[in-house]
């Protein structure tokens, strides 16, 4: 892949979608969010047409904070899991991710925990919370169980769609990046209304 990729999806629409399109403007992925689920459901397709379907992420519970969203490719094997920390991503989003054998491989923490209580504090704020929310643009590390980052991916400013810009800091192997890539999309469709 071209890195920067760039994550985007429209705030208004009625079923999250959300394109991802590489450093070339190439569009690689095309996510839509079923609607109406009890369980969290979603579909990683190669484009909009929506002809190849490459992955399906499906939540193990229905509706709860530390949900495990599982991965699976279009043929149904297993490639590993995301699951949100409940009580620690109160202060700071905090995500692991987790191989085909269950066990953690990877981990997304905000970058800044800060942004986070300040907008929590201003955006209901008429006006300036709205301004809030365009200013602080959220930050998420990926890191290997070891502390080396090799992925961010950054919130834009942007008005009518959300915006993420994901770089790569450091040498991956293949499996490293579909399970952040996966990971990711997910986190980015918990944590769009943010920032």
């Amino acid at each position: 892949m071209q890195y920067p990729l760039n994550f985007t999806f429209k705030i208004l629409a009625l079923a999250p979608q959300l394109i991802i399109t590489d450093a070339d403007g190439k569009s690689i992925m095309y996510i839509k969010q079923k609607l109406f689920k009890l369980k969290e459901a979603v579909n990683v397709f190669t484009d909009k047409t929506q002809s190849q379907l490459l992955y399906t992420i499906k939540a193990d519970r229905v509706l709860d904070f530390n949900a495990k969203y599982h991965f699976n490719d279009a043929q149904g094997n297993n490639v590993g899991a995301v699951g949100r920390q409940g009580m620690r991503s109160l202060w700071r989003a905090h995500y692991d991710i987790y191989d085909t054998n269950d066990t953690q491989a990877l981990t997304i923490k905000e970058e800044e925990p800060w942004k986070r209580l300040l907008e929590g504090l201003l955006a209901s704020i008429p006006i300036i919370g709205f301004l809030i929310i365009l200013l602080i643009n959220p930050a998420y590390i990926v890191s290997r169980a070891d502390g080396t980052p090799i992925f961010k991916i950054t919130k834009k400013p942007a008005f009518f769609e959300g915006k993420f810009e994901l770089t790569q800091l450091a040498e991956t192997t293949g499996e490293e990046e579909r399970q952040s890539m996966l990971a990711l999309i997910m986190m980015v469709l918990l944590e769009r209304r943010r920032g």
